[in-house]
């Protein structure tokens, strides 16, 4: 839980963002929350704020409301994300690429005239840049629930000999005729987790001999 000065003067209204320090953080910042007992570490944080949600007008408006706000109730840890207006399909692969250069997981793409909406949504898309490698399946791992009886997802095996469960991006189709076991399969993956890990390993294809 925060300490009460972090929240003393926060705005009588709904704001939303994410807790920040630097990039690569998480679990210190998980660390930091789950503390029973909040500690100096909490000043090393800001609040990013990307949306305003219960306030009138588009994206741009909403923040601007709260911009308004903080000029006359200050809270220094409370940030506003600065928004870059896109044009074109070139700018938005270019601006991608400096944000992963600087380790940065992606970006996400709003329309700034739409309206606060919750959900999934087509005006609002997260652009992440991904990896892919092939391994070697080692075992098909039944299904639970809506996919029991048929594939769930497989082990296999990268020639570096990493190991890992796939189990996402796979068509019914192929839970049904599964990657035939030693065959060599294409998945992306965000880059690694501490731990070594693929991050979010996701089936591509059946690599073709």
């Amino acid at each position: 839980m925060p300490p009460k000065w972090f929240i003393k003067n926060y705005p009588p209204f709904a704001i939303d963002g994410e807790l920040w320090t630097k990039r690569n953080d998480f679990d210190n910042i998980s660390s930091i929350v789950r503390s029973k007992n909040a500690d100096d570490r909490w000043k090393f944080i800001t609040h990013n704020i990307f949306k305003v949600p219960n306030q009138q007008g588009e994206l741009l408006e909403r923040l601007s409301f709260l911009k308004s706000h903080l000029f006359s109730h200050s809270v220094s840890h409370i940030k506003i994300l600065s928004q870059t207006v896109i044009n074109a399909k070139g700018q938005l692969a270019d601006f991608l690429k400096e944000v992963t250069a600087d380790k940065g997981e992606g970006i996400v793409v709003r329309n700034p005239n739409t309206l606060y909406q919750t959900g999934r949504l087509s005006s609002a898309l997260k652009v992440i840049q991904y990896l892919d490698t092939e391994c070697i399946v080692l075992e098909i791992l039944p299904g639970k629930d809506k996919y029991q009886n048929i594939m769930g997802s497989v082990l296999c095996q990268t020639d570096s000999g990493k190991k890992l469960k796939i189990g996402s991006g796979f068509k019914d189709k192929d839970r049904a005729n599964p990657p035939a076991i030693g065959s060599k399969i294409t998945f992306k993956y965000y880059s690694f987790t501490k731990k070594g890990s693929f991050k979010y390993p996701v089936y591509l294809r059946v690599r073709q001999e």
